[in-house]
């Protein structure tokens, strides 16, 4: 009767392997949550170029984009806007980096990933320039 003997190991096996499936359970969370934060990100720097693009100045414009950048996060983070590398002419571009930080603590250890998305979107053509 080897049955006996063999009593029990299922329990040390599971007991051994939930803590590499919790680390797992975590992992796939913590995965999620990146590609989520990225693309919300990117949705943010997509609204806040074409925010800009419909404005007369550059400074309406960054102002523009910070506010639609903000609202588009909604609290999440305090992002930062970039226009460098914008044409701010006739048939010309914006190009619109927002940076965010996202904050991971909630996987047990106190991590933080920069995300940061890029759009360009072209100026509007009939807005008026002063």
């Amino acid at each position: 009767m080897e049955h006996g003997r063999e009593r029990g190991s299922m329990t040390a096996e599971t007991v051994m392997l939930a803590p590499l499936f919790l680390l797992f359970l975590m992992f796939l969370v913590g995965a999620g949550r990146i590609v989520e934060a990225q693309g919300e990100v990117n949705g943010a720097a997509r609204d806040a170029a074409r925010a800009a693009s419909v404005q007369r100045t550059e400074a309406e414009a960054e102002s523009a984009a910070k506010e639609a950048a903000e609202a588009s996060l909604s609290g999440d983070c305090s992002p930062q806007v970039d226009m460098s590398g914008s044409e701010w002419e006739m048939d010309g571009v914006v190009r619109m980096t927002v940076t965010c930080e996202l904050n991971l603590d909630f996987l047990g250890f106190g991590a933080a990933k920069q995300m940061s998305g890029t759009s360009v979107v072209p100026l509007e053509k009939y807005r008026r320039v002063k």
